[in-house]
C-alpha cells in the first residue's frame, strides 16, 4: 500500500472520530469536521456542510470556528454572502482574543463593510491584533499612522511597526518600509535602505517592491545603474499586472534607454498598461499609432487612445485630438469638437492648446468670433513662453483687435516671438519697427528684455 492511499485512509479515519465526536456536540469537531469539508480531506469537499458545520461550532462560543464562519460570510462561501452577519461573528471571536478575528474586523471598520466606517475602531483592533504579533495587522496599523487614519499621522510610530512586521517577513510591510526611507518620511531619505527592503518585498514575489527595484537599478538610486537588472526586474513586475512597471518598460524600450531600442515590445507594454487605465501609455500608444511607430500607422486607433486618455484629464491628449478635429486627420473635420478639446487642455494650462483655441476665436471656427477672447488665450500662451501666440498677440496689438492699439506693446510681443524662434516674427519685426519712432523703438526693446528678466527668474523659482 503506497503513501497516497496511506494518506486517504489517515483522513477517512480522520473524518470518522471528528463525525462521531461533533454529533456528540463536541465544538472542536464540529470546527475540524468543517474544515475537512471545506478542504475537502478524507470527504467530498462541501462549503455548504463545512458552513453548517463551522455555525455549530461557532455558536458554542469557538473562537477559531466564529472567524471563519465571519470569512464564509464575508467571501459568500457556503452561504450567501452577508456583510453584516460576518461583522457579527468577526466581533464574537475578537472579543474573545483572537488576533486574526480582530485584524478582520478591523478591515470591516477600515472599508465600512457590515458596520459604519469608523478609523478610530478600525485603528483600535489592528493594535489588539499587532500586539499579539500578527505581522499583518502590524502592518495595517503602520499604515493608519502613515496616513493619519483613526490617529494623528505619526511616522516615527509607523515605522516602528512597518520594521516588526517587516522584521517578521511581511511584504507588504517591507514596501512600506522601502518606500518610507525612499521619501524621506520620519526618517532622512536612504536610497541603500529603501533598496534592502525592496529586494526583500521583491524576492517575496510583491510587482510594487519589484517595480521600484526596478526603477532604482534605472535610475541609479542606491545602486549602480544597471539596464538589465531594471528590465528584468519591471519585467517581473508588469507581468504580474503592475501598469506603471509596464508603462516603464515601454518607455525604456521605445526611447532606447539602456537597452536595444525596440519600438514593437514598446507598443506591446504600453498596450498592456493602457488597457489597464494608465493615461500616459494611453497617450503614447496614440503617438506610436498617430506616427507609425512600432505599428502600422492608424489615424482611427490613434484617436481611440487619444480619447481614452482625454477623458481622464491629459491635456496633451486633449490638444492632439483638438488638432485631429481641426484638421480632419482620420475623421471628418470638426471645428466645433476641435475648439471643445483645446478649451479642455487650455483650461488645464497648455500652451499649444491656448494659442490655438486664441486663433478659433479670432476666426470664429467652431465657437463665435471674439476678438476679446482670442486675445485673452494669446496672453495666457504668450506669458508662458509660447512663441506663435507672442506673434499673434503682438498682432492684435498692431491692430486694435481685441484691446486697444498699442503699437509699442506689438513689438515688444513681436521680438519677443523672434527671440523665441518664431521665424515669422523675425521675418516682419523690421517692418513693424520701421512704424515707430526711436524712443519708441527703446521702449519696447525695455520691456521686452524686462519681461525676459521677469520670467527667468520666475521659472528659477518654480525649479
Amino acid at each position: 500500500m503506497n503513501r497516497q492511499n496511506l494518506s486517504r485512509e489517515d483522513y477517512q479515519q480522520t473524518y470518522v472520530w471528528f463525525r462521531q465526536a461533533a454529533e456528540r456536540g463536541d465544538p472542536y469537531a464540529q470546527f475540524n469536521l468543517g474544515l475537512l469539508y471545506r478542504k475537502g480531506e478524507g470527504v467530498e469537499r462541501d462549503e455548504a456542510v463545512a458552513f453548517k458545520w463551522m455555525r455549530q461550532a461557532a455558536r458554542q462560543g469557538l473562537a477559531f470556528a466564529q472567524n471563519h464562519l465571519g470569512a464564509m460570510y464575508y467571501n459568500g462561501r457556503g452561504v450567501d454572502q452577508n456583510d453584516a452577519e460576518a461583522a457579527y461573528w468577526f466581533r464574537r471571536a475578537a472579543e474573545q482574543g483572537d488576533a486574526s478575528a480582530q485584524q478582520n474586523l478591523g478591515q470591516m471598520y477600515k472599508k465600512g463593510r457590515g458596520v459604519q466606517p469608523n478609523p478610530d475602531m478600525a485603528l483600535a483592533w489592528f493594535y489588539r491584533a499587532a500586539e499579539q504579533g500578527i505581522a499583518s495587522a502590524q502592518n495595517l496599523l503602520a499604515e493608519c499612522y502613515l496616513h493619519g487614519q483613526g490617529a494623528a499621522t505619526n511616522y516615527p510610530l509607523a515605522m516602528a511597526w512597518f520594521r516588526k512586521a517587516a522584521v517578521q517577513g511581511n511584504a507588504p510591510a517591507q514596501l512600506n518600509l522601502g518606500l518610507m526611507y525612499k521619501r524621506g518620511l520620519g526618517v532622512e531619505p536612504n536610497d541603500v535602505q529603501a533598496l534592502c527592503w525592496f529586494r526583500q518585498a521583491a524576492a517575496q514575489g510583491d510587482p510594487v517592491a519589484q517595480r521600484q527595484l526596478g526603477m532604482a537599478y534605472a535610475e541609479g538610486q542606491g545602486v549602480k545603474p544597471d539596464p538589465l537588472r531594471a528590465m528584468a526586474w519591471l519585467q517581473r513586475a508588469g507581468e504580474q499586472g503592475d501598469k506603471e512597471a509596464q508603462f516603464a518598460l515601454g518607455l525604456m524600450l521605445a526611447n532606447g534607454q539602456g537597452v536595444e531600442h525596440d519600438e514593437v515590445r514598446a507598443m506591446t507594454w504600453y498596450q498592456r498598461a493602457a488597457e489597464q487605465g494608465h493615461v500616459l501609455a494611453q497617450y503614447n500608444l496614440g503617438n506610436m499609432y498617430a506616427n507609425g511607430r512600432g505599428v502600422e500607422r492608424d489615424a482611427q486607433r490613434a484617436l481611440e487612445w487619444y480619447l481614452r486618455a482625454a477623458e481622464q484629464g491629459a491635456a496633451n491628449a486633449q490638444f492632439n485630438l483638438g488638432v485631429i478635429y481641426a484638421n480632419g486627420q482620420g475623421v471628418p473635420s470638426d471645428e466645433a469638437r476641435a475648439a471643445y478639446w483645446y478649451q479642455m487642455a487650455a483650461d488645464q494650462g497648455d500652451a499649444s492648446a491656448q494659442n490655438n483655441l486664441g486663433v478659433m476665436y479670432a476666426n470664429g471656427q467652431g465657437v463665435p468670433h471674439d476678438d476679446v477672447m482670442a486675445v485673452y488665450w494669446y496672453q495666457k500662451a504668450a506669458e508662458q513662453g509660447h512663441a506663435l501666440a507672442q506673434y499673434n498677440l503682438g498682432g492684435m496689438y498692431g491692430s486694435g483687435r481685441g484691446v486697444e492699439r498699442d503699437k509699442v506693446r506689438s513689438y515688444m510681443w513681436m521680438l519677443l516671438a523672434a527671440d523665441a524662434g518664431d521665424e515669422t516674427a523675425s521675418a516682419n519685426k523690421s517692418i513693424v519697427a520701421r512704424r515707430l519712432s526711436p524712443a519708441e523703438i527703446g521702449w519696447a526693446l525695455d520691456m521686452s528684455r524686462q519681461w525676459q528678466l521677469t520670467h527667468r527668474r520666475l521659472d528659477g523659482e518654480a525649479s
